[in-house]
């Protein structure tokens, strides 16, 4: 009787859900309307969705955060825990924000579970990624040796990149380019973890970087089918620009800027002092140049 409940819930959230993504998807079109807000609505009814979904995992709560996880994965519960919790404070003292609530952290066996929770295809690759108000990650076992599963998931290991994702989420109310969320995530991540992924230019000159390099516009729009290589790294030398050029106070105030409902190309003027096409421009110029 208990599954037919939770069968049935499901299927009415699920439509529920759906519905407000078409309606979500046609109150982007209109600048005029509240799309922030509609946006926040969305997230929590995905969270709900996912919250559904997950019933049968079990759970363990820290101070900040609810790990979800099944029987398989039981023994890596702690070290989720703990690298969670180490990075809690100094991602949030960074932003100088808290999540009102505890995080979810849901801990898949596969990847192709992972995929599924929401609707990757199977051949999809990823250690972690944030949507819909939860954390969701890929467990240990999968993706690393037990002989180093500690060190490995504490440096290279999603958490502290998709806890950010999950606060720039919060902060803006939804209100970001994939790019530069990329881009924060990254550069947090690296402050707080050393973690960096690899220079796909390493080893080549300068006028490979301007034949492959994106313009922005092609970041903003197409980021997932770029080479995911070139697109993160330049995504992260984009934040650090922002860093070079206002500090970390003034990429915090780009973040407040698109808060408020701005454009991306609006925040970076008022979070920055420039304008957006002098911040490309110059951009280009240094990310060629190096």
């Amino acid at each position: 009787m208990l599954g037919k409940s939770v069968y049935f819930a499901r299927l009415v959230l699920g439509v529920i859900v759906a519905c407000l993504a078409l309606l979500f998807i046609q109150l982007l079109r209109n600048s005029a309307l509240p799309r922030q807000g509609f946006y926040e609505l969305f997230r929590y009814l995905a969270w709900e969705e996912n919250r559904i979904k997950t019933h049968n995992f079990k759970s363990l709560e820290t101070n900040h955060f609810v790990i979800k996880f099944l029987d398989e994965d039981e023994r890596f519960t702690s070290l989720v825990a703990k690298t969670a919790e180490d990075v809690y404070d100094p991602i949030t003292g960074f932003f100088n924000f808290r999540p009102a609530d505890k995080i979810v952290i849901v801990m898949y066996p596969d990847g192709e579970s992972l995929a599924r929770s929401f609707g990757w295809d199977k051949d999809e690759r990823a250690m972690g990624v944030y949507w819909g108000g939860t954390i969701r990650i890929l467990s240990p076992r999968a993706w690393t040796s037990d002989a180093y599963v500690e060190s490995t998931f504490t440096r290279d290991g999603p958490i502290a990149h998709e806890f950010t994702h999950l606060l720039v989420d919060y902060m803006t109310r939804g209100n970001y380019s994939r790019w530069f969320t990329e881009g924060v995530a990254q550069y947090v991540e690296k402050k707080t973890t050393g973690f960096s992924f690899g220079d796909p230019f390493a080893g080549t000159g300068a006028g490979d970087r301007r034949k492959r390099i994106y313009d922005f516009t092609t970041l903003e729009r197409e980021f997932d089918q770029l080479d995911q290589g070139i697109a993160y790294w330049e995504s992260l030398q984009a934040v650090e620009y922002m860093v070079k050029l206002g500090g970390e106070p003034g990429l915090l105030k780009v973040i407040e800027a698109l808060r408020e409902g701005n454009s991306m190309p609006r925040a970076v003027e008022k979070g920055l002092g420039v304008s957006f096409a002098a911040f490309t421009d110059n951009f280009y110029v240094q990310v060629l140049d190096n």
